[in-house]
């Protein structure tokens, strides 16, 4: 058998997000129930479903050759200088951003900032880093582990401050939770052994995932426009077009007219494709991305 790089898969609640973010990149990963080995149509790849919690320690020991967990974890296990981060994934459960530990008491609490928690007790599965944190801010508290259920703690009044994980924080506020600062924001990485990028069939590997997993989440916010336009008011069009470097025009058959193309941001469309018919396009054609190199 030809060598084969092993990978770990984040289990819970990054799994779904980053196995069908693989199968955009190129990857089909198959996940039966209760199996922590998934297949994939890739011999030379093995991949594990792993907690993005026990994520990094694996990647640095060498049991893992790459790994994708959030940052919040690869601070949490104290692995910055033990692994060799790739770069940043930005996607996390449901969205293409990252998340964010966030400081949340209940909404009748006097509590205004992290400094009036000194001497209460707070809740969190973050521990190190959190207490850390709250050091550096001349806090001390009496800061727990959750065993989850962190939000209802400061309902039941178990607790006086919880720091928690959220995207939107909508779910935090739907438990009668306020929040009162932003900890810490995290996203995903690609982390590696860094015997692994030593290696050079690993590391070609490795910079191949990373290199097509990135190009699938920058087309994620990416579209291709074409449209034609008359020569006359082809500069009063191209000025209106963003571009990776520059828009792509070609002659048409027919005399006095261009085609154009060009990547813009996907947000941007509503806005510039008025401007566009008002500046003399016509024949304006949106086009989905797979991905942008």
């Amino acid at each position: 058998m030809s060598q084969q790089l092993k990978l770990g898969i984040p289990k819970g609640s990054l799994q779904d997000s980053t196995i069908e973010l693989f199968k955009q990149a190129g990857w089909t990963i198959v996940n039966r129930s209760r199996n922590y080995f998934p297949s994939i149509d890739d011999p030379e790849i093995k991949p594990a479903l792993i907690k993005p919690q026990e994520m990094a320690p694996y990647c640095a020991d060498g049991t893992l050759d790459v790994g994708l967990t959030g940052y919040d974890w690869i601070l949490e296990q104290d692995c910055e200088d033990k692994v060799h981060e790739l770069g940043v994934l930005d996607y996390s459960k449901s969205s293409s951003h990252g998340c964010r530990w966030v400081v949340a008491v209940s909404n009748d609490s006097p509590v205004q900032k992290i400094e009036d928690l000194h001497g209460k007790v707070v809740s969190t599965e973050l521990i190190k880093t959190t207490k850390r944190l709250f050091a550096e801010r001349g806090v001390q508290a009496d800061i727990r582990y959750s065993w989850g259920a962190t939000e209802a703690k400061v309902v039941e009044g178990l607790v006086d401050a919880v720091v928690e994980i959220t995207e939107t924080g909508s779910t935090i506020r739907a438990h009668g939770l306020r929040i009162i600062e932003d900890l810490l924001h995290t996203n995903t990485r690609m982390i590696a052994n860094p015997a692994a990028m030593q290696d050079p069939w690993k590391r070609a590997k490795i910079e191949q995932l990373y290199l097509m997993l990135n190009a699938s989440l920058k087309a994620h916010h990416k579209s291709m426009l074409k449209l034609n336009v008359a020569d006359i008011n082809l500069d009063a069009v191209c000025a209106l077009l963003p571009s990776l470097h520059a828009p792509t025009v070609n002659p048409l058959k027919a005399l006095g007219w261009s085609a154009v193309e060009t990547v813009v941001d996907r947000d941007q469309i509503r806005d510039l494709v008025p401007k566009l018919v008002g500046a003399g396009a016509e024949g304006i054609v949106e086009y989905d991305l797979k991905k942008v190199v």
